[in-house]
């Protein structure tokens, strides 16, 4: 209870952890549950088993449980509830008023883009109508960017259009699309300082605290329009001083910092977004945590962790609420009305609630997006970007949205696409590491060819069942086409899987198949080789873990599963045609080698291949592979290994040996002399 009490977790959740048997924080926990407590977005990425789901699921709990707290004494008259329209009311970047990929930090003066091929800008909050003002800007990398001034009809490509005035990193000055040198290139490490006399309807910058000189005169058409301190980004970084910290290059002749400005000359953002909520309104379906799983399982599996380290909190009460397929949608929506604070689901019944507004995201403080890339790789990216424009960036009550974004890799190039759209400054919370193949992992292909393997012609039907795509095709050995050798090799890689078993008397397995039938059919031909779910000890005993499982099996939704046919609208029932989709028809053809060498380039190793035999061969390291009796034997036999570093090893003992002997001999003498003086 002590080491999670020691991170600010609070002491009804540690008594809970405690007595789940969890006495020391998991390195992901201990990483991640201090940076999420703190207000933080996070991006973490851990084995399976590494407590991931505790490292998001304790912090949110205890911010929702504070939250509620707050509102619940706010309505008793003992605290103010704020509103956030107070971002509005200082000298920040306006979260309201910025591009998709525009991220500011929780002080509103640090900004960031990490879109590498798009430009995103962002305005202030206020700007000025007349006076001799002054902004400082750093640059903390070597992105690209611009700033200056810009009036509210600008774009937010500052010095794009007639409306802004743009100064950037490779030494242009920009209105209107015309692009002039100006001063000189600026960088990381530099400061630039932001000039505006509209008195005298001037625009000049300097940089490092050098006078660069006029860059603008303010043309009529603008000069009874407010200017707002403005900047465009791409993959850079900076931070804004409008003058509430002592400045680095402090301005002469009579400029001041835009926090010293008088009221009168100064005009708010018309942008607010839900600023302009002034009392959290209760809403029983407006939940404060939203957790996405990528399928039911993950849902299930997080929901009762939740119910576990929510058990002994009290006054309020948290109430939780799984959103999945496949339960009754009238049982969700009483929960719903009776009000809620957590809910965990995936994301095609999340859909469907919240298009329907059954869902109220109006006041969801945390957005936790568990398996990425399981939930990118499936297709939800574009759920995901409207799930996130839905919530406010700034709740009613003043606090900031903050997302936990969980990976197997963080180093996915969608998934740090994601990260840079919908988190602001994210800490990286990474004990994986970039992908690559550890040590007690040995890769090895097997190439399919039912040219020279002619096993298939021979089976008859005694072959395990394949996916019926060419169920009404010519596949009967002799036809020559490319139908039946698609057959072919769809029957071989079963036959495969099996002769791998035994070759390497596998006692545990994991086999991944392309789609759900591919489960199903390996399962049915393990069930007809003695085996199955039933037959423990078996040597193919086995059990099928897909989405579409349930107790009671869904033959008919089964049926209806085909990965192949993916263009029909009846998902593939009753459809034959094989022709290819750039042909017209509803197949897709993988080439397999092409992909084999992609994963290769993505592990930075050569797979070595086999024969259909499936005999590994001797490994250069370390012997012939015997998969399983390393660990058994409490280490691996490394003979061969030995033997060729034993020469090397013995001249380095030797040379050794001479090295501690000649120090010897050297450390005599100086002790001689010492004694004679």
């Amino acid at each position: 209870m002590a080491a999670f009490s020691e991170m600010g977790v609070m002491p009804e959740i540690a008594q809970a952890v405690e007595e789940m048997d969890w006495l020391l924080p998991t390195d992901i926990q201990a990483e991640s549950i201090p940076l999420i407590l703190g207000g933080g977005d996070v991006l973490m990425a851990a084995e399976t088993g590494s407590g991931k789901t505790g490292a998001f699921s304790i912090p949110v709990i205890q911010i929702v449980y504070e939250t509620l707290k707050d509102q619940q004494e706010g309505k008793k008259g003992k605290t103010t509830i704020k509103t956030g329209a107070s971002v509005l009311n200082k000298w920040q970047m306006n979260p309201y008023d910025r591009g998709s990929a525009f991220a500011i930090g929780s002080d509103g003066l640090c900004c960031q883009s990490r879109e590498v091929k798009e430009w995103h800008g962002c305005r202030a909050t206020k700007g000025l109508m007349k006076g001799k003002h002054y902004y400082e800007v750093s640059c903390h990398d070597q992105g690209l960017c611009r700033v200056g001034w810009s009036t509210m009809q600008a774009s937010l490509d500052l010095g794009t259009d007639k409306f802004g005035f743009g100064f950037g990193g490779t030494g242009k000055k920009s209105h209107n699309k015309q692009f002039d040198n100006y001063g000189e290139e600026f960088t990381m490490h530099d400061t630039i300082g932001c000039y505006l006399d509209i008195d005298k309807g001037h625009v000049k910058f300097s940089k490092n605290g050098k006078d660069l000189g006029l860059a603008f005169e303010i043309p009529p058409h603008m000069k009874n329009q407010a200017l707002f301190p403005a900047c465009v980004l791409k993959n850079a970084e900076l931070k804004f001083n409008f003058g509430e910290e002592e400045f680095k290059f402090p301005p002469k002749d009579g400029f001041v910092a835009l926090s010293k400005a008088p009221d009168g000359y100064i005009v708010k953002s018309q942008h607010s977004g839900n600023a302009q909520v002034t009392q959290t309104k209760f809403l029983p379906n407006a939940p404060k945590a939203l957790i996405v799983e990528p399928s039911r399982e993950l849902a299930e599996q997080t929901l009762n962790n939740i119910k576990q380290f929510k058990k002994y909190i009290d006054n309020p009460k948290l109430r939780e609420l799984l959103i999945i397929g496949g339960v009754a949608a009238r049982d969700q929506l009483s929960v719903l009305e009776n009000g809620v604070d957590i809910v965990v689901g995936t994301p095609g019944r999340l859909d469907d609630l919240v298009s329907t507004g059954k869902l109220n995201l109006s006041q969801v403080r945390f957005l936790v997006l568990d398996e990425a890339d399981g939930l990118l790789s499936q297709g939800y990216s574009d759920f995901i970007n409207r799930m996130h424009n839905q919530i406010p960036q700034v709740t009613s009550d003043g606090k900031r949205l903050q997302v936990i974004v969980c990976s197997a890799t963080l180093h996915s190039f969608d998934v740090k696409k994601l990260s840079e759209k919908i988190m602001h400054f994210p800490t990286w919370v990474d004990l994986k590491g970039e992908d690559s193949v550890p040590d007690t992992v040995h890769h090895v292909v097997v190439p399919v060819n039912p040219k020279t393997d002619r096993l298939w012609e021979r089976l008859g039907k005694s072959h395990i069942r394949t996916d019926d795509v060419h169920a009404k095709d010519n596949t009967r050995p002799g036809a020559n086409s490319p139908e039946m050798w698609s057959e072919a090799i769809k029957i071989l890689k079963g036959e495969y899987a099996v002769r791998a078993i035994k070759e390497h008397k596998m006692d545990q397995a994991i086999i991944f198949c392309r789609t759900k039938i591919d489960c199903d059919n390996l399962e049915q031909y393990f069930i007809q080789q003695g085996g199955g779910p039933d037959k423990k000890g078996h040597q193919f005993s086995c059990v099928c873990l897909h989405g579409d499982r349930k107790p009671h099996e869904r033959k008919q939704n089964l049926e209806r599963f085909k990965v192949w046919y993916h263009v029909c609208s009846s998902r593939g029932k009753g459809c034959y045609n094989t022709r290819l989709k750039e042909d017209g028809g509803c197949t897709i053809w993988y080439n397999e080698m092409q992909l084999l060498s992609e994963i290769e380039e993505h592990l930075n190793c050569t797979i070595s291949q086999v024969e259909p035999d499936i005999k590994v061969p001797v490994d250069e390291f370390d012997g012939k592979v015997t998969y399983g009796q390393k660990r058994a034997a409490g280490g691996g036999s490394y003979k061969g290994h030995v033997d060729i570093l034993a020469p090397t090893v013995q001249e380095l003992a030797a040379l050794e040996k001479e090295a501690q002997t000649s120090f010897l001999h050297l450390g005599y003498l100086p002790n001689q002399l010492f004694r004679t003086f």
